[in-house]
């Protein structure tokens, strides 16, 4: 399998674990799931750190904390046509490649759909980031 290159904006499919099932003792997540690349960085050593979003068919209680993917993303993607949201209250954090990367469907080839378009990624990256700063996010660092 070739693995992307991780960048901000790219969709993965990815075994994402919820801060509720970290904080119950999990380890794994229970299902794989599309996840939104918010942020790379590098350690001082090169590896990329990659901090992911997960997306949920799941409404949310506060619309302000999540954002509606467009159904014309969703479909350029290859995702299904149900309505999903980026939640922007919780992250994963992982050393790319990482174990809990999955293949896209059939496609034992890829691990990623695709990029979200600049600008639908910039108001993801704004307000993921204002919910950051005030205090209403967390992260679940993933790396062994």
């Amino acid at each position: 399998m070739v693995l992307p290159k991780p960048a901000s904006g790219l969709v993965i499919r990815y075994s994402y674990l919820w801060q509720s099932e970290h904080a119950r003792g999990q380890e794994e997540g229970v299902k794989d799931r599309p996840c939104a690349v918010i942020l790379v960085m590098q350690t001082e050593a090169g590896d990329d750190v990659v901090t992911v979003l997960p997306i949920s068919h799941t409404p949310p209680t506060n619309p302000a904390l999540a954002l509606e993917i467009p159904q014309q993303t969703k479909k350029r993607l290859g995702l299904d046509t149900e309505r999903s949201w980026i939640v922007l209250t919780e992250a994963n954090r992982f050393i790319w490649p990482g174990p809990d990367l999955r293949p896209v469907g059939s496609n034992l080839e890829t691990v990623a759909y695709g990029h979200l378009p600049e600008s639908f990624f910039n108001q993801v990256r704004d307000r993921f980031v204002a919910i950051l700063k005030a205090g209403q996010a967390k992260a679940v660092s993933r790396t062994e």
